[in-house]
């Protein structure tokens, strides 16, 4: 073998052309492939120095016989066959670690003169790092169509100006009302009802512009199970550029909006209705948030007030309110928008016709809630009531005079009535005397309307007075119960503890106490029995009284004690009244600075109870 190369192959030219060949190379002579030559190149490859020639390669490289080399060595040796490794992925053992590398390589026979192989020629060249770019690249790609395709939002791209579709998420396929077939497509061929929509235009300047191009509620319209319908959208057109800052694609996101655009016109459509509405009105509608900023006045206050639309309507409504009710109703409002409770109030308006002239209005406000149950906003009404205010006030003076002036005809009547009972007593005309007797009753009942009446009128006028002094409360209830106890068929059982003296108007908490002992007494025509009870709450006197009789249904127990209120039922008109004595019952009660309620099933009876101080210290620190 040395002979043949020395006298063939000059030494000198084998070392010249492996060490100055630009790539790796080596030969490998005989059977057992001895490493005659290796350039630094491909010592550099394999990770070992230039004390491998000379030494069999697998001895050299004994990690890659079980890689198929042996194989293959064997078939370039023996059986003449060229042999090309692409990109070939080899684990080489360098500097102590067994590392995967990539090559394209050519392993080639070497023949001697008389054609016969004597060796193994190599070529090799690394393409690890190109490999591994290409693998990260791949990688790259594959996240990205996944990330794509599994987006929360409809997606696609769109390669070079003729717009092929070359990827579309299940999203955009559904979007576009299409399936996988039309990927590969131009965008105008997929969907041709694009034709007169400026979609495919804008695209196309994109690859011109290179400017992203973003639309926020853009109408679509779309071929959509067999029929063109309108979509609203947001979208991003998104160009992709290369390295030279070319654009080769347009990344295109959506999401479909319709719903919220449709929702949004037809509250909008609501909302004018609302206003054509409010405006023909002829009160004062109005609106606020949640946190009771004034939204919308309809178009009659500006007609009343002549103020600037422009204006904050809450400074208008401060402008002509009367200053003396301002602080309340403010302190009402507040506790409104704070639980939620309709808002209603009674107040004076400055006559913008006559500035000298405050007519009486009726404010009005109830919450609009969300599906949540959470306060959206409030809608008000400011309603003139002046005329009806005048109308009540004459009302009241011609009840006050009319009861006065009756009272003294009744006075008189009462007195012949009587006068006439004891006469045919005394002639033993025992039945017109009951007759007389009765009409008495009927007088006292009258006398007590009237009563009633003039009441309500003091009321009304602010001029019913409290005489308070000290007094037993414990004997007063005693009498009450006992005089109640003479008229009811009803058996009146009395449960008290000792209150002792408390200062209140006498008078006036006697009415009370008899008005509820009367009404449960009237409202349980069924019963047999009424419970009264005293006891001390605190520093506060209470008083109850409970009955077995209809009770009050549970929508109507906060306006029971309202003026001329009556519970409506099916047994309305077995119950005499003008519906006054609870009204009076609550005024005298809350004049003294006091509670009165009711606890009450409907079918099973009531209990009312009125909290009153005990002493006058306790009322004015209320």
């Amino acid at each position: 073998m040395k002979s043949f190369i020395e006298q063939n192959i000059s030494q000198e030219s084998l070392i010249t052309l492996f060490s100055q060949a630009p790539v790796a190379m080596c030969l490998l002579l005989g059977k057992d492939l001895i490493i005659e030559n290796a350039n630094p190149q491909i010592l550099e490859l394999w990770g070992r120095d230039s004390s491998s020639i000379g030494q069999p390669l697998f001895d050299v490289l004994p990690e890659i016989k079980s890689q198929g080399f042996v194989e293959i060595f064997e078939n370039v040796y023996h059986k003449g066959e060229v042999f090309k490794g692409n990109k070939l992925s080899i684990f080489l053992e360098k500097f102590g670690n067994l590392e995967e590398h990539f090559f394209d390589f050519i392993y080639s026979p070497v023949y001697h003169v008389d054609k016969k192989i004597i060796g193994v020629s190599v070529v090799a060249t690394e393409v690890t790092d190109q490999v591994m770019s290409e693998r990260k690249l791949r990688e790259s790609e594959y996240r990205f169509e996944d990330l794509i395709k599994n987006s929360d939002y409809s997606t696609a791209i769109y390669r070079s100006d003729d717009l092929y579709i070359e990827l579309a998420n299940d999203l955009m396929l559904k979007t576009w009302g299409k399936d996988a077939s039309v990927i590969g497509t131009k965008l105008e061929d997929a969907l041709p009802e694009l034709e007169g929509q400026p979609f495919i235009g804008i695209l196309k300047d994109i690859f011109k512009t290179g400017q992203t191009y973003t639309a926020t509620e853009d109408r679509v319209d779309l071929m959509v199970d067999g029929k063109l319908q309108t979509y609203y959208f947001n979208f991003s057109y998104k160009p992709i550029k290369n390295q030279n800052g070319e654009v080769y694609a347009i990344h295109n996101m959506a999401v479909d909006v319709t719903d919220l655009v449709i929702a949004r016109k037809e509250i909008q459509q609501r909302e004018e209705k609302f206003r054509d509405l409010a405006d023909s009105m002829p009160q004062f509608v109005w609106t606020c948030d949640k946190d009771g900023k004034m939204t919308y006045m309809n178009d009659n206050w500006y007609r009343y007030t002549g103020f600037d639309r422009e204006e904050d309507p809450a400074i208008g409504v401060k402008k002509i309110i009367h200053p003396n009710v301002y602080a309340e109703v403010e302190t009402i409002w507040e506790e409104s928008l704070k639980t939620g409770n309709s808002f209603e109030m009674e107040y004076q308006f400055l006559d913008p016709s006559n500035p000298e002239i405050y007519r009486w209005f009726l404010g009005r406000a109830v919450a609009a809630f969300d599906d949540s149950g959470n306060i959206k906003q409030w809608i008000g009404t400011f309603t003139d009531i002046d005329d009806f205010k005048q109308l009540q006030t004459q009302k009241d003076n011609f009840l006050g005079i009319a009861s006065h002036e009756l009272k003294t005809p009744l006075t008189s009547l009462k007195i012949y009535t009587q006068f006439i009972e004891k006469n045919l007593v005394r002639q033993n005309d025992l039945k017109n005397a009951q007759v007389a007797r009765k009409m008495d009753d009927q007088i006292d009942l009258l006398t007590n309307l009237i009563s009633d009446l003039l009441d309500v009128t003091k009321i009304q006028n602010g001029k019913i007075q409290l005489n308070e002094s000290e007094f037993d409360f414990d004997q007063l209830a005693e009498e009450i119960v006992a005089e109640q106890q003479m008229s009811a068929r009803h058996k009146i059982t009395f449960n008290h503890s000792e209150v002792g003296k408390i200062f209140s108007d006498r008078h006036r908490v006697s009415q009370v106490m008899s008005n509820l002992i009367s009404n449960a007494v009237k409202y349980s025509p069924d019963a047999d029995e009424v419970i009264v009870s005293t006891n001390l709450v605190g520093d506060h006197v209470r008083f109850c009284v409970k009955d077995f009789g209809i009770g009050i249904p549970e929508d109507k127990q906060k306006k029971i004690f309202e003026q001329y209120y009556r519970v409506s039922n099916a047994k309305e008109h077995t119950f005499p009244g003008l519906g006054l004595g609870l009204y009076i019952s609550s005024e005298i009660i809350k004049r003294t600075g006091g509670r009165i309620y009711v606890t009450s099933n409907e079918e099973k009876g009531s209990d009312f109870c009125f909290e009153i101080p005990k002493s006058k210290n306790v009322q004015q620190n209320a």
